[in-house]
């Protein structure tokens, strides 16, 4: 038996994003792969009441709205071998409720009444022995497990919700005994596999599915003219760049302002949108730091291939410690060298990239990378990014599934065939 494939399964997959999110998600990509062998019912989460007072004008609200009062329909299908499910409820809004006992009543209410959604729609569709593929939530379908007749449950560990503001509050409390129960634990990085072992031995690290074919040197149309201003004033001055979201709870300001004020000979260019911290941040008084503000997807490689080295400056918090960082598949598959904070997610990337530990260490690596960094590096480095297909991550669930059933049933494979999915 090939432990790499699953075929002829019928499989739910319950996305923490709607199927129509713009910028994309895990759990979609996941869901065609799926669907090339499988037959694919994907569930957006239900509406909430306050949602739909607060945002009645919101076009995404109005949708949901409209499949409620039965003028859309509820279940369609979106491509081949998938259908989605817009859920034909309306869930009470329940997170602000501080007692325990009363919250878990209410949650358990709103999760039956998704369930009955969802076994509606596994009947329509004459679904059997359902694998469900939970991503990640901690609350909304935490009782699904209970209420629904499935094969096998998988959760999907992708981000530590427990330590963010909204999921925290209940989420915490309910993680444990949500990752207890899974059958099977799929996690997209060391230290989350890792995590969830404390909880259920069965759990594995199956890395993650990057679209990164849009990042390519091939691709790269020009200098920006933003770019082309900053290398006119001093074209002898490297360019140590980041692309991303310039929040605080994802990047260590601190790491930033010491590179900017022990290298003045360097420019610092950072491309993203930022957060208040940022905005009223002292880099913005400093001639060498430079915030370019949002730039459309289609651009990024332009600015990625214009710097000297790419940098991904991340603080260390409960938040960002564990998880992947697409961010260096990017960096890499555009043949740059690369400096990152260093995190057990990040060993996965070791032999690519340069690790650091805090400012004075990324200013050393960042030195190493400008002196040492060869053509054959950039080979390497993009060789190994462009490995993380969604092909590939999939093969690594459909492992984990694969060892779960068999040491359910029984079966015992000889041991150097016992591939573990990491």
């Amino acid at each position: 038996m090939d432990l790499s494939q699953l075929k002829n399964r019928d499989i739910l997959v319950l996305g923490i994003q709607n199927w129509d999110e713009k910028l994309g998600s895990n759990p979609r990509n996941i869901a065609y792969e799926f669907a090339k062998d499988n037959r694919v019912l994907y569930i957006d989460m239900p509406l909430v009441r306050m949602k739909a007072l607060r945002e009645s004008n919101n076009p995404e609200v109005k949708e949901q709205l409209d499949v409620i009062r039965g003028k859309k329909d509820y279940l369609s299908k979106v491509d081949d071998n998938i259908w989605l499910l817009r859920p034909k409820v309306l869930n009470e809004s329940i997170n602000w409720i501080p007692n325990k006992a009363l919250f878990d009543r209410f949650n358990k209410r709103n999760n039956k009444i998704l369930a009955q959604e969802i076994q509606r729609s596994i009947d329509e569709l004459g679904m059997k022995d359902v694998i469900m593929f939970y991503d990640n939530d901690l609350i909304r379908g935490f009782y699904l497990k209970e209420f629904l007749n499935i094969d096998l449950f998988v959760f999907y560990m992708r981000d530590f919700l427990a330590a963010m503001n909204w999921w925290k509050k209940h989420g915490a409390r309910l993680e444990p005994e949500l990752l207890t129960k899974a059958d099977v634990i799929v996690a997209n990085s060391e230290y989350y596999s890792r995590y969830c072992k404390r909880y259920n031995r069965n759990s594995h690290f199956v890395g993650q599915g990057c679209d990164i074919h849009h990042f390519n040197p091939e691709n790269v149309k020009g200098l920006p003219k933003d770019i082309s201003e900053i290398k006119a004033k001093d074209p002898q001055k490297p360019i140590i760049g980041y692309v991303g979201v310039i929040y605080s709870m994802r990047l260590d300001e601190k790491i930033i302002l010491q590179i900017a004020k022990d290298r003045k000979d360097w420019n610092i260019v950072l491309v993203g949108p930022e957060d208040d911290l940022f905005q009223n941040s002292e880099l913005h008084n400093m001639d060498n730091v430079h915030f370019l503000g949002f730039k459309d997807m289609s651009e990024l490689p332009d600015y990625m291939s214009s710097f000297d080295v790419c940098i991904n400056p991340q603080g260390l918090n409960p938040v960002t410690i564990g998880n992947y960082p697409l961010k260096i598949d990017e960096y890499l598959a555009m043949k740059k060298p690369v400096v990152a904070t260093r995190t057990l997610a990040m060993k996965f990337f070791e032999e690519h990239c340069y690790l650091a530990e805090d400012g004075i260490d990324y200013i050393i690596k960042i030195e190493e990378a400008l002196k040492y960094h060869t053509e054959e590096k950039g080979e390497a480095g993009a060789a190994f990014a462009n490995s993380h297909t969604w092909e590939n991550n999939v093969k690594a669930i459909y492992k984990a599934i694969n060892l779960t059933f068999q040491k359910r049933d029984g079966i015992v494979m000889p041991k150097e065939k016992l591939v573990d999915p990491s």
